[in-house]
């Protein structure tokens, strides 16, 4: 069997929108619709008929994005109704596995053209109410919250595996001695790199903003934050804990969708390629250190690659908490961090769960173009204790 070369011919994703904030009032399959419509639009000369599937990440699905979003989105965007599409879900690295998963049937020859992506809107998550056990309850029932992280948890689950999220970046700060200033400091550098972006227009090509929504760039990036601004914030997690809401990523709504062809797409996009996919992987590990699940996906994805630290040009690395960011940074001493989200991180920018992924490998494609060759990676933890890892090239 021929493996063919997949390559990333466009990349687009929403402004993120912070928790109840822009954002909040548009439907997720909205969002999904938008990016997967302004993909097509983009490209002109390619007939939407062709295109073989989408595939897009949700982590959440209990609400607006229940009954197969991707599937909604292809109809909702205009679509040819011909036009499938699956939804897939690894928690916050779904867009990232919808990226893998779309390159993989191209490149064992099932698909041609795919468009894949993510979308989340944690805004509109809903409350959900599990049918009673008997019928006809007499006491209150329990309503949970699906916006994020564990609910109606499963009792023969170990306690030390359920711990709350931020519970598991402090793991990881007492596992490496990250400090509170270290953390408000990577959290700092993420405000400072995603406001000079955007001052400098490096979004611009990638960002499609929601028409009738006034947004015109990522909600949650704070200019003028300060280490002093971030020093007054409480621990969040621990009464004498060192991660606070500054250091973790915020609650988000966004989507994004990459455009994915092999050698016969190319042509019909009539298109330069941004970059093309040489390897990915997928790891677990202990759920309640979750945030060191990177490491060993990003090292398999390289040797995989046949790559090191030292070709990289770019590193997408997804911010959870800079607590995590910083113990997977610990545990990869070859690398330079200085090529760690270099136009700011999900701290600043924001994690949309389910979308996250996609925007990872997004930039990553973007700046392989911008830069004209290069070695790039996008990678992410995941709850319950994965992790995810893309090489890109140009």
């Amino acid at each position: 069997m021929t493996i063919r070369d997949v390559y990333i011919v466009d990349a687009v994703r929403t402004p993120i929108g912070k928790f109840g904030g822009a954002l909040s009032r548009v439907r997720p399959d909205d969002l999904a619709a938008h990016v997967v419509k302004a993909l097509v639009d983009r490209a002109p000369e390619l007939d939407p008929a062709r295109i073989d599937d989408v595939v897009l990440g949700d982590a959440n699905g209990a609400g607006e994005d229940n009954r197969n979003v991707a599937r909604m989105a292809v109809l909702l965007a205009g679509l040819p109704a011909t036009v499938p599409g699956v939804t897939v879900n690894r928690l916050c690295g779904s867009g990232l596995e919808a990226v893998i998963q779309a390159a993989r049937a191209i490149a064992l020859g099932d698909a041609s053209i795919v468009i894949a992506g993510g979308v989340e809107s944690m805004s509109r998550a809903p409350w959900v109410l599990q049918k009673p056990e008997r019928a006809f309850p007499a006491g209150p029932q329990q309503l949970h919250s699906t916006t994020l992280g564990w609910r109606m948890t499963n009792p023969r689950m170990p306690a030390e595996w359920t711990v709350q999220l931020g519970e598991g970046a402090e793991l990881i700060a007492d596992k490496h001695d990250i400090t509170r200033e270290q953390q408000d400091a990577f959290a700092l550098a993420s405000h400072q790199k995603a406001a000079e972006a955007w001052g400098k227009g490096l979004y611009d090509g990638e960002v499609v903003a929601y028409e009738g929504v006034e947004l015109a760039r990522d909600e949650c990036v704070r200019d003028s934050t300060s280490m002093e601004a971030l020093a007054k914030l409480k621990p969040s997690f621990r009464e004498d804990g060192t991660v606070t809401a500054g250091s973790s990523s915020p609650l988000n709504d966004g989507a994004a969708a990459l455009l994915l062809v092999d050698e016969e797409g190319l042509r019909a996009t009539g298109r330069e390629p941004l970059a093309r996919i040489r390897a990915s992987a997928v790891t677990g590990i202990e759920p309640q250190l979750f945030g060191l699940g990177p490491v060993e996906a990003v090292r398999r994805a390289l040797a995989k690659a046949g790559r090191t630290f030292a070709d990289l040009t770019t590193f997408e690395l997804n911010e959870a908490f800079a607590a995590q960011s910083l113990g997977c940074l610990a545990e990869w001493p070859d690398l330079d961090p200085s090529l760690v989200n270099p136009r700011g991180g999900a701290i600043a920018i924001g994690h949309p769960l389910g979308a996250s992924g996609a925007r990872l490998a997004g930039s990553v494609a973007h700046q392989l173009a911008a830069a004209g060759s290069g070695t790039g990676v996008a990678a992410l933890c995941i709850g319950v204790g994965q992790g995810i890892a893309l090489v890109l090239e140009r």
